[in-house]
């Protein structure tokens, strides 16, 4: 029997979305990543990409609404921001490539503060662009070497507002939805 609690929690994140101009260049990128064969994976669709600045997990309702009334609190100013690095997280013979970003951390670091006592827990999270997923892999030092040594067109983007999302997991992939947005000053 589904716990009512758990009926309706959602699996919740806070994000940044990009500039068309950005993700086609991230499209490029995946593109050019795929071509060397390096694994077995997915790489995230376009429609997917985002950075997470702070996973939630899931949440119920009451949290939920605890969560859109301090995310509404925050006065943040724009800024801009520029994709620094590519890398790769590691879970034994899987794992993620994804993009680092700079300047976000002051942002992060403000959802940090508003968020504290219901996710007080929760370890420090490196905000990051994931942009596939591995599946398997073969020479895992052959992709860390290979991600380390491509060149990563240091485009900039303007950050003006921030979102709240659900992710929904099915067998086509993860499924994302704007809970709520959140303009930047």
């Amino acid at each position: 029997m589904l716990d009512i609690e758990e009926a309706s929690s959602m699996r919740t994140f806070i994000s940044l979305k990009f500039s068309e101009e950005v993700i086609n260049y991230i499209r490029q990128l995946q593109e050019q990543i795929k071509k060397e064969n390096l694994f077995e994976g997915k790489f995230t669709g376009l429609e997917n990409l985002h950075l997470t600045l702070k996973f939630l997990g899931e949440i119920n309702e009451e949290k939920l609404e605890h969560v859109r009334e301090r995310l509404g609190e925050i006065e943040f100013s724009q800024f801009d921001t520029r994709l620094e690095s590519v890398g790769f997280f590691d879970n034994q013979r899987s794992g993620i490539v994804w993009l680092s970003l700079t300047n976000c951390e002051e942002l992060q670091k403000k959802i940090d503060e508003v968020l504290v006592g219901p996710f007080e827990k929760e370890m420090r999270f490196m905000s990051h662009l994931t942009i596939a997923r591995v599946k398997k892999i073969e020479d895992k030092k052959r992709l860390i070497n290979y991600l380390k040594d491509l060149e990563i067109e240091k485009m900039k983007t303007n950050i003006d507002k921030f979102y709240l999302q659900e992710s929904k997991l099915s067998s086509r992939g993860p499924e994302y939805s704007v809970v709520e947005e959140y303009k930047l000053i």
